[in-house]
């Protein structure tokens, strides 16, 4: 790596360091558990993804989406049980990773991954109004025209600097210069220590003091297969839109065993666990770092700030940090994708514009599912309309339909309406030479095909089938006509054949 690289890592590490600092304890509090306890995840996390993971450059830490689940857990029934269920979590991705599923992300439509970031545009922009917070209410007067100018100052910075120099990345700086004005002015406005103190020791291990029984299991697994879920699919995503922005491929199996590993470390130093992050991962990619070394430089300050330099991160400026994050929100957005919803399908612009509000009203892994649910099926219903047969009689007088498309559960009831057995001759043939059986429904539907001709007297001859269909068919099974060499071959997705 160049001194160029190194320097860039560098300092997009030490940007990275500052902007968790305020998120991980925000996300602590929605947890319910200690700043610390959001932090030291933050660390943990960070630092073995950075190490191990398939996406270097990705940020990973303490993660909101992760907290608004953990927080129904420790009302109940206490932190420890979160930290076992961080610990389940963790040993569920890893057999996600080691199983090889994460290549699935892939199958992901991109209508889906730009309302995916568009929605976490929102979420995180909409996030930083609860810094707008003062006491039991909002900030008024000469507090928040404070809170507002240095949120200005910042995003100014962040802005124009790089028209200047690019020697130090321009969010750094703008963090930097903000404290200094703040400081240096005495200007009273709120800062990282109104939200929580971050002064700490070295994280030490701690085994979840929860009854090792049948109940326990029975509490955390709900828990543990949702965080597990969200985490991996936040994650995952995210590694596609790093992929894209960089131009570069991520491994998502090793991406996968990497968060798993994690999230197994967190839960035994007592800790909240966590998955990618969005926002900071859009930081880094920003400031240029490509490499795993910004990863690990901001995990290690996270933890020379708790450790030695509490007391003057704390006096960081909240403002300087929602500017931040105030920025990377735009950035984020795909603002691209709000001129392309009047060229693109019909289709996509919906699930584009659902999986963005579902994202920002409930929350990650269900707008996800929802929008590949919805793509799935606006898939099946347009194969659905593309089966089709041409008609032709040929030297032996018989009627021969040449089918082509996909005939499965969808396409069944089109491929019915193709026939007209009362009025065709007494010999037809059906020619699948070009066509595909997909599934069960499409054996019934042969099958059912086959009835309407046996009452109309008439001979049906099936042609070019897979041997998978043969095996199958009930009634169709002696109208067909058994070529070795010219059959296709390949697998109907039925358990019978399983």
């Amino acid at each position: 790596m160049s001194p160029l690289a190194v320097k860039t890592e560098f300092f997009s590490g030490m940007t990275v360091a500052l902007a968790l600092v305020p998120e991980a304890i925000a996300f602590a509090l929605i947890a319910q558990v200690s700043p610390l306890t959001g932090l030291y995840a933050a660390f943990f996390i960070c630092l073995i993804t950075s190490l191990l993971g398939g996406r270097p450059g990705m940020i990973s830490g303490a993660a909101g989406a992760l907290a608004v689940v953990m927080v129904s857990l420790v009302v109940q029934h206490g932190p420890e049980y979160l930290f076992a269920s961080v610990v389940l979590m963790g040993v569920l991705q890893l057999i996600f990773g080691a199983l090889k599923l994460g290549k699935f992300i892939r199958m992901v439509p991109h209508s889906v991954m730009l309302g995916f970031v568009n929605g976490l545009a929102i979420v995180i922009f909409l996030a930083q109004f609860g810094h707008f917070r003062a006491g039991d209410g909002w900030m008024s007067g000469p507090q928040l025209l404070v809170m507002g100018g240095l949120i200005a100052l910042t995003m100014a910075i962040i802005y124009l600097l790089p028209r200047v120099t690019t020697a130090i990345p321009s969010a750094l700086a703008a963090i930097l210069i903000v404290a200094g004005v703040v400081a240096g002015f005495g200007i009273d406005t709120k800062t990282v220590g109104d939200m929580g103190s971050i002064a700490g020791g070295l994280p030490q291990f701690h085994l979840p003091q929860v009854p090792l029984t049948l109940e326990t299991l029975y509490i955390i697994l709900p828990y543990s297969l949702i965080l597990a879920a969200v985490g991996l699919i936040e994650s995952l995503l995210t590694l596609n839109l790093v992929d894209a922005i960089t131009d570069t491929r991520g491994q998502p199996n090793r991406e996968s065993l990497a968060q798993g590993a994690a999230n197994v470390v967190a839960g035994f130093f007592a800790t909240m666990g966590g998955c990618a992050m969005i926002g900071q991962s859009m930081i880094n990619i920003n400031n240029g770092a490509r490499q795993r070394l910004s990863g690990v430089v901001a995990a290690v300050l996270l933890l020379g700030f708790i450790l030695f330099l509490s007391q003057w991160i704390e006096m960081i400026p909240v403002a300087a940090l929602v500017g931040l994050m105030f920025v990377v929100a735009q950035k984020t957005f795909a603002w691209g994708s709000l001129q392309a919803l009047r060229k693109i399908p019909r289709q996509d612009a919906i699930i584009v514009i659902g999986v963005t509000v579902i994202t920002v009203l409930t929350d990650l892994a269900v707008a996800v599912l929802c929008g590949v649910i919805f793509a799935a099926l606006v898939f099946a219903w347009q194969h659905a309309k593309q089966i089709a047969a041409r008609t032709r009689t040929d030297e032996h007088g018989w009627k021969v339909y040449e089918l082509e498309g996909s005939l499965f559960f969808a396409s069944a009831a089109n491929f019915a309406e193709l026939f007209s057995p009362r009025t065709d001759p007494q010999h037809v043939v059906i020619e699948f030479r070009n066509a595909r059986v997909v599934d069960h429904s499409a054996i019934e539907a042969i099958d059912a095909l086959a009835a309407r001709y046996q009452q109309e007297g008439k001979t049906l001859h099936l042609r070019h089938l897979s041997p998978d269909c043969l095996e199958l068919l009930d009634k169709a099974k002696g109208m067909v006509e058994v070529d070795a060499f010219e059959d296709p071959h390949y697998h109907i997705a039925d358990n019978k054949l399983g």
